[in-house]
């Protein structure tokens, strides 16, 4: 596509945890490889009465926290300290917006502002960014998550940044999208000219995603509360990797062809019931439990007082569509897991007919393993004739083919999501982030779920911590045949 550089960013919430773990590091690593436009002015923004000078002082702080030691480079570092100048703000105060125009001064060569900041807070932001100048057409923003709570809340959002902004300038950010293995699941499937026949309900038994934590609440408190493991996890990551296994092919690599085939997918997603939710979805909650060989609180008592909030979640999803129809796509996720782990697991239908059966060989149906955290790699794994003189009949066992990214790519920087959606965002490729026709269906399949879950007083189920999750989630694939993969 034909890129469009901006001259400056504006950063909100630039003295936070996003920030310092990942958006400074991020920009800083984009400039130390000359991939920031020359000229590019960033200027951070926060409530608080940090100046250019202590904001500086902050960045410095986090680079040196979270940056691996071949990437500290004295003058680049100190180069980049330049690009920064800070302005406070108060987004629910529309007095403090012309200081910070004033802080940003002309747009003319374009201006890029990524918006991480509470749902409450977006109307006021976007409302005072029109009112000084800072809405124009030179003008794209950046919405980092979560986009709402249900439909109605995120529908409400979309309609209050569309006032200001078009689509066109508008980036969702699902930080997955920028991670390096989910963008070769497209270079998998479309690549290869061997998957595509069988990427379908011929080819393929059953999807497992799984997206596992081992982490607690951390800081998270005040926002998991509302949010829980099917908004927190689910609605936004876990559904845009289903969407990419289970897209068309798209005519070409571009904005509108990608989104225009992952919303297809989310329309295809069969709405449950409150009849249906029972039976295809299991929520849990953690207890004390170990985890890492380390004794860790439950869910209640991190929080000091009792909830009903979801910790964990399995689904049994279907796409309805001529080429998924039959085939179950089972989604979990969950804190204070077994193991973190992010991960997509095809099983594919078992041959029609063993010739060896009855002489020791016991065939399994393939599966393509998709690892995208902790390790990167793909695995298929297939069946092999173990070595030996066969007298007493053909033994075969399960191997992994397995191409490991870390290790085939081990010369080349692994740049963590965070980078490549900075630099679209300020070039302005919209490949890599949501379109509102994605959220909203997304909202739509998810708001039946909890829907399902008050009409049939569902409540979590306990699960120690440190196991993968409660025993109902592993009844879900068992009682189809299926096993999670869980090695």
């Amino acid at each position: 596509m034909q890129r469009n550089p901006v001259g400056k960013l504006l950063l909100f919430g630039a003295t936070g945890d996003l920030s310092k773990r990942m958006l400074l590091p991020s920009l800083y690593g984009l400039h130390a490889d000359g991939l920031l436009p020359e000229g590019l002015a960033i200027t951070g923004s926060a409530r608080g009465d940090e100046n250019d000078d202590t904001f500086r002082e902050i960045a410095r702080t986090a680079l040196d926290a979270h940056l691996s030691n071949d990437r500290k480079d004295k003058e680049k570092i100190a180069s980049f300290l330049q690009r920064l100048s800070f302005q406070p703000a108060d987004l629910s105060d529309e007095t403090t917006f012309q200081a910070l125009a004033d802080k940003v001064g002309d747009v003319s060569d374009g201006l890029a502002i990524f918006l991480s900041t509470a749902p409450s807070l977006f109307e006021p932001a976007v409302k005072g960014l029109e009112k000084v100048g800072l809405a124009g057409s030179t003008v794209r923003i950046g919405l980092e998550k979560p986009l709402g709570y249900d439909l109605a809340s995120s529908r409400e959002i979309n309609d209050t940044v569309a006032a200001v902004f078009p689509e066109d300038r508008i980036f969702r950010i699902d930080h997955y999208l920028g991670k390096e293995t989910v963008q070769n699941i497209l270079a998998l499937r479309f690549g290869n000219s061997f998957f595509e026949p069988v990427w379908n309900a011929q080819g393929i038994d059953n999807v497992q995603i799984t997206i596992a934590e081992t982490v607690g609440l951390e800081d998270r408190a005040g926002y998991y509360e509302g949010a829980g493991a099917l908004r927190d996890m689910i609605t936004n990551h876990t559904l845009q990797l289903l969407a990419l296994i289970a897209m068309e092919p798209p005519a070409r690599y571009s904005k509108d062809d990608i989104r225009d085939e992952k919303a297809k997918v989310f329309r295809s997603l069969r709405v449950m019931s409150p009849a249906d939710v029972p039976h295809n979805t299991v929520t849990g909650q953690y207890e004390e439990g170990a985890v890492s060989s380390k004794v860790v609180k439950g869910y209640d008592d991190e929080l000091g007082y009792d909830s009903d909030v979801e910790t964990f979640v399995a689904i049994k999803a279907h796409v309805d569509n001529w080429r998924w129809q039959g085939v179950p796509f089972y989604l979990r996720t969950g804190k204070r897991m077994a193991k973190r782990r992010s991960e997509i697991a095809i099983q594919f239908k078992p041959v029609p007919h063993s010739m060896f059966s009855g002489r020791g060989g016991l065939l399994q149906p393939n599966t393509l393993v998709i690892r995208l955290q902790p390790e990167e790699y793909i695995e298929l794994l297939v069946m092999a004739k173990e070595p030996g003189l066969d007298r007493d009949g053909v033994r075969l066992r399960e191997v992994p083919l397995k191409l490991s990214l870390d290790t085939e790519f081990a010369g080349q920087r692994r740049r963590i999501a965070y980078e490549r959606l900075l630099l679209d965002l300020i070039e302005g490729d919209q490949t890599l982030f949501v379109r509102r026709d994605e959220v909203e269906a997304q909202w739509v399949w998810t708001d039946a779920i909890r829907a399902g879950w008050a009409a049939n007083g569902t409540k979590p189920k306990h699960y120690p911590a440190g196991t993968w999750g409660p025993s109902a989630a592993i009844a879900l694939t068992e009682r189809d045949g299926v096993t999670w993969q869980d090695d």
